[in-house]
């Protein structure tokens, strides 16, 4: 009986050794179709807290954790990496880590890179693994005195950080904190300490999009203070992008998103799960804000209340002068 049952634990051993040789590495830099499951098991689970910073994009990633533009984008939608590299650039793309909530979603971490430009992107699952949604957790820029970080930590919030190094020598630092709202499926801004030096450029993050709607435009006065609209996915909404400065730059506030019409010369942002409403009344010059629970989007101390003009268009003279004869 001994004999016998050492004889059936060297055939099971055997089986399960030849089971595991004969079990195909899966692999994402193909374009064969995957599962989703494949997908996310191929990335390597990490520990919270978790960090990354800018010094990652000067690293270079093994091609065993290639992502190919067609297998991301089977699960992913490419607006996400359009937003960073523009529509049509196919980075290359590299798996990082996974985190996984056991009670709720599960994160991955992904290397996006061209030749002038490198992204991290924080991707979020539901149980089911159903893409939730995705955000920009690093961008490289050009400056060399600012060094970026993004944290993810044992809450499940993520943290962005940017230290600044000064003319002077002094050192700056800013902070935005984000979480996942399942509901409302996105990462929501929960605060924000901002860099003590001010911003001297704004970067409009829709300016390219259509703007065919009568509506369309950009509204507001000054460098740093913006409402820009443009066309929306459907013809019932407009997309719109809303930065303001008020008492010399102490208050600042940020929404972009997709607001519903309601009438022809109204709107209103409202999504699942976010408490914040905004409401646009256009007129033929200008467009009103008056806002509900946006608190997050902004200081305490101030609101995207108010009314903001219209930015005439600056057309290029066509006018060319006389050539004078001799």
């Amino acid at each position: 009986m001994i004999v016998f049952r050492r004889y059936l634990f060297v055939l099971l051993s055997l089986f399960l050794l030849c089971s595991c040789k004969q079990k195909k590495k899966v692999s994402l830099a193909g374009d064969e179709p995957l599962n989703i499951s494949e997908f996310i098991d191929f990335f390597r689970e990490v520990s919270l807290p978790y960090q990354f910073s800018d010094s990652m994009f000067a690293k270079k990633e093994k091609d065993s954790l290639l992502v190919s533009y067609k297998v991301f984008t089977q699960f992913i939608p490419d607006t996400l990496l359009n937003n960073v590299f523009g529509k049509g650039v196919k980075p290359k793309i590299y798996s990082l880590a996974k985190v996984t909530d056991p009670v709720a979603e599960t994160y991955l971490f992904v290397k996006a890179t061209t030749n002038d430009k490198k992204a991290l992107f924080i991707l979020s699952f539901d149980k089911e693994m159903k893409y939730v949604s995705g955000m920009t957790g690093l961008r490289l820029d050009q400056s060399a005195a600012t060094t970026q970080s993004v944290t993810f930590d044992k809450n499940y919030t993520i943290t962005k950080t940017v230290i600044q190094k000064r003319t002077d020598g002094s050192i700056g630092e800013g902070k935005d904190v984000y979480v996942l709202n399942a509901a409302s499926k996105s990462f929501m801004l929960i605060m924000t300490d901002a860099l003590d030096d001010k911003i001297t450029e704004l970067i409009n993050p829709i300016d390219t999009l259509p703007a065919k709607n009568k509506l369309a435009g950009d509204y507001g006065s000054g460098k740093m203070n913006l409402v820009s609209v443009r066309d929306g996915r459907k013809n019932d909404r407009i997309a719109f992008f809303v930065h303001f400065e008020k008492n010399n730059g102490e208050c600042q506030g940020e929404l972009k998103g997709e607001a519903i019409l309601k009438s022809a010369t109204s709107a209103e942002y409202k999504e699942d799960g976010d408490p914040c409403l905004l409401k646009f009344n256009f007129t033929a010059n200008s467009v009103t804000l008056s806002e509900e629970n946006c608190g997050s989007r902004r200081g305490l101390n101030c609101s995207f209340n108010g009314s903001f003009p219209k930015k005439k268009i600056t057309k290029p003279s066509t006018t060319s002068k006389p050539i004078k004869k001799k």
